[in-house]
């Protein structure tokens, strides 16, 4: 240790067992907020005065007054943890990196993770199919060679839960005990929903692949040091309220309180009230309100939760222990521990009412007693996040259809998808036990589900299915036709699978606003299912009332949810359970030995996936067969030399988008079209339609994700005025598939630019998001705000971020996108500085490019940040 902040280590001596930061003896300390204390500590035990320095450490204790000033700090998390949609790429870039750098003469095996790092495959799994493996060998090889391959590289096989429920439930440490010391627990993901973890009191955030494999190789991650937003909850909820209704309400809050690229950091008495899986509910929506993070400090409840999932004593105790001596412990009700905010804002939770939210965005909540009227104005409102622009005279259209023998009618808002899914709400033991205690009082009453609605139960883990059965609900579930299909995100990834063809059929013949209702936590256009225009998210005890009522077009507080076969009217409140019902269940039921069982049998609990054998070769042998795993061509030509960057010249514009593109758009996660340049590509290696699966599955092959990339059948592009994967190819003027257009400008040798609006690339952490453009040819971006996320993974790839300064726009200045761009780009780079655009009309104008630190600039200079990292690693 060379910073003069505290004494050095001795691990003989008790007393140094860990950085002990709250006898610094400097009042800045407890003022900090707790999510702070974390990166003060990280800066502390990691100082070396060359990674991390002495003034790092000075800047974030001295937080009240650098927040607002952009200034960068180191941060080294205690681990990373991934899922297999950007596992399965890390692993194929980090084969790739040790070709790269035995090629550059170094040794291949520094490619290797010195920070621990945990892989849960969980996203591959789909609805309805008959193994859990549904990817396919290579990929299965692939991962297996590097659980062998790769030191400090733990991969939890299919079959085991949803990444982020395994995380909370079983790899949280909350603090590390390594050779003999003590420190917090802190990481980062290669998915955005990593911040479900900061309900526990344990700090993370996701990040890019890209950025996510920097720090597996003991790269800090630089950032600036974010402002803290206070968010005081207060108030006792409704006895009929869930933890959905709350993060809905909160998710809505933040978006318009603006918290992007902050942190927030939740106080007050009203925590206290929130169990973890109500908190870890909140937390998880973070980028959905487009925060960094979602802090929840440890309290007694957080120690609870830890005994309860079945952590042991030793643990608890030194846990406990250690957060006590840091001043990292919490009482919620001691207003004497709350520390200063950036800015504080409240909610009374009280206030809360049950809701949705959609029918294209999260952020869009919808009091439930107002569904049916939202969805009937959205219906007639013109094309957008809150409009599908049905003529007036079609509003009432009705197709009628056969399905197993019977007749049945759809109609624009009946529901086709209902699933209880994703980690969101599959966590939380009193929002899933409210759904089984709902179903048995519908089943009571005579009510059902109309076969043809696509029902599912993916829970978060198979400790839920566990307390699911021993609390009798889940033959009521069944019976209403949400059995357990899996564990994984399923539906809210994409992966419901195909509707039955009659209700396919009818949704095309009416052109119906058919709907989906998930308890997931995203219904981006397209993300859900195509033929589901209108996707709302729900509690799981919402999902099965809109379930049995077939149509989000109901009142429910004045129209019966359904009329048994005696012919009565039954109402969702004659149904609905109550808070006290759902904790006496809960009290009985969620205990110790469940967690226990199922995470004991982890390791070994798919059979199929412990019988593989892979070798565990340095270098990864590549199966030029293989349509999933390709030896990606990011490192193709790259020398040791670094060359100056140069400016942009006469580039044309790709593609000109409005506001909130998301990563969904960018690179869908979903089924391949028959139509599309990916369907040809695995054509033309022999594949036929039923073997393409998904863009998700296949993102080991560059071949498929290149073609795959801004292929979303919503994808809206301003030169088109029409949703398609399509663009004007400029020079001749012809509509083509983006690929088959970025292709031509390829061959030509001509530089291309997109053009975009506000909260460019919102949505998932998706690192082809980057990967894609890149390959396409695509050299900058020009938008006018970006989703933190996806700015550092393009940064990653060396496609630079441009920012439109304050008050400009693409109208404002008058851009139609036909224009050619040149971007002037000096010798000498700085961070955030503006760089000039010349178009070839003549006009000039200046841009911010966005790189915000000297970290990223040194990126951008090797040409992104895995060149960076091979250079380094190839060095004697």
């Amino acid at each position: 240790m060379k910073t003069h902040i505290v004494e050095p280590l001795d691990p003989k001596n008790p007393d140094h067992q860990f950085y002990n930061l709250s006898k610094l003896g400097d009042p800045r300390y407890d003022r900090l907020p707790f999510s702070i204390r974390v990166l003060l500590e990280s800066a502390v035990r990691n100082c070396d005065e060359f990674l991390v320095k002495s003034s790092d450490v000075e800047s974030i204790l001295n937080w009240k007054q650098t927040q607002t000033q952009t200034v960068e700090v180191p941060f080294r998390p205690a681990r990373v943890i991934l899922q297999d949609f950007t596992g399965v790429p890390a692993v194929v870039d980090f084969a790739a990196m040790r070709d790269a750098v035995m090629k550059l003469g170094g040794d291949p095996e520094k490619i290797n993770p010195v920070c621990p790092a945990d892989l849960v495959i969980d996203h591959s799994i789909q609805t309805h199919l008959t193994t859990a493996l549904s990817f396919r060998k290579t990929r299965i090889w692939n991962l297996t060679w590097g659980s062998k391959a790769f030191r400090n590289m733990r991969i939890i096989p299919p079959g085991s839960g949803i990444v982020h429920q395994v995380n909370l439930e079983y790899l949280a440490r909350v603090v590390f005990k390594h050779d003999g010391f003590f420190y917090p627990d802190s990481l980062v993901g290669t998915d955005s929903h990593t911040t479900m973890i900061d309900g526990l009191g344990v700090l993370g955030w996701g990040v890019g692949g890209i950025e996510a494999e920097a720090v597996m190789l003991g790269q800090p991650i630089s950032m600036v040091l974010p402002e803290v937003v206070g968010y005081k909850l207060y108030g006792t909820p409704d006895k009929l309220i869930t933890s959905t209704d709350i993060v809905l309400t909160v998710t809505k809050h933040l978006r318009q309180v603006g918290v992007v690229g902050k942190f927030v950091e939740f106080f007050g008495p009203g925590v206290a009230q929130l169990s973890i899986a109500d908190r870890a509910t909140i937390a998880n929506m973070c980028p959905e309100y487009g925060a960094t993070a979602a802090f929840f400090p440890v309290d007694e409840v957080s120690i609870q939760y830890l005994e309860q999932t079945g952590r042991e004593a030793e643990k608890l105790a030194y846990i406990t222990k250690y957060l006590k001596s840091v001043s990292m412990f919490r009482d919620y009700n001691e207003v004497s521990q709350d520390p200063d905010f950036t800015q504080v804002v409240e909610l009374d939770l009280s206030n809360v009412v049950p809701c949705c939210s959609g029918p294209k965005r999260p952020q869009d909540r919808i009091p439930v007693s107002e569904m049916k009227k939202d969805f009937e104005t959205c219906l007639g409102a013109k094309q957008g996040f809150k409009g599908f622009q049905v003529a007036p005279e079609r509003h009432s259209t009705v197709v009628p259809f056969e399905f197993n023998g019977n007749n049945y009618q759809l109609s624009h808002g009946s529901v086709v998808i209902a699933a209880i899914t994703s980690c969101t709400n599959t966590s939380n033991p009193s929002v899933m036990l409210g759904a089984g205690l709902l179903a048995k009082k519908a089943i009571e009453c005579g009510l059902n589900v109309k076969p043809y609605i696509k029902t599912s139960l993916s829970p978060g883990s198979g400790v839920v299915t566990y307390y699911l059965k021993e609390s009798g609900v889940m033959d009521y579930l069944s019976q209403l036709g949400f059995e357990v299909v899996g564990y994984g995100c399923m539906t809210c990834i994409g992966n419901s699978g195909p509707l039955p063809e009659p209700v396919v059929e009818a949704i095309t013949q009416g052109d119906l606003v058919a709907a989906g209702i998930l308890s997931g936590n995203r219904n981006f256009e397209g993300r859900v299912h195509p033929n589901t225009r209108a996707n709302y998210l729900a509690s799981p005890p919402l999902v099965i009332a809109y379930a049995i009522a077939g149509t989000v077009r109901i009142d429910f507080e004045t129209e019966p949810i359904a009329i048994n076969s005696e012919g009565k009217e039954i109402f969702l409140r004659d149904i609905w359970p109550t808070r006290e019902e759902i904790q006496a269940v809960e009290r009985t039921f969620v205990i110790p030995s469940m967690f226990k069982e199922v995470y004991e049998k982890i390791e070994v609990v798919n059979e199929r996936w412990n019988s593989l054998v892979a070798p565990s070769d340095k270098l990864y042998t590549w199966d030029t067969n293989s349509t999933y795993i390709k030896s990606p061509p990011f490192f193709e030509g790259l020398t040791r030399e670094l060359l100056p960057p140069k400016s942009i010249i006469n580039a044309y514009v790709l593609l000109n988008f409005g506001d909130s593109v998301t990563t969904d758009h960018i690179s869908p996660a979903g089924n391949i079209a028959r139509n599309s340049p990916a369907a040809r590509y695995l054509t033309s290696r022999g594949l036929t339609p039923r073997d393409f699966n998904s863009y998700g599955s296949r993102r080991g092959n560059d071949a498929v994700m290149a073609r795959g990339t801004f292929a979303n059948i919503r994808l809206f592009n301003k030169f088109l005025n029409k949703q398609a994967p399509q663009t004007v190819h400029l020079p001749t003027g012809e509509t083509l598939d983006v690929f088959d257009a970025a292709e031509r400008y390829r061959q030509s040798g001509l530089p291309l630019l997109v053009l975009a609006g506000k909260e460019y690339g919102s949505g998932s952490s998706r690192d082809w998001a980057a990967k894609g453009p890149f390959l396409l040819g695509i050299k900058a971006v020009l938008a006018e705000s970006y989703e933190r996320i996806h700015r550092s993974n393009l940064v990653g790839m060396g496609v630079i971020p441009l920012e439109y300064l304050p008050g400009d726009t693409a109208d404002s200045l008058g851009l139609s996108g036909r224009e050619r761009y040149t971007i002037v780009i000096p010798e000498k780079l700085t961070p955030r500085m503006k760089v000039d655009i010349k178009l070839d009309t003549g006009k000039t104008f200046q841009v911010l490019m966005r790189f915000d630190t000297d970290v990223e600039l040194a990126y951008f200079h090797h040409g992104g940040i895995l060149n960076y990292m091979i250079r380094k690693m190839s060095e004697n």
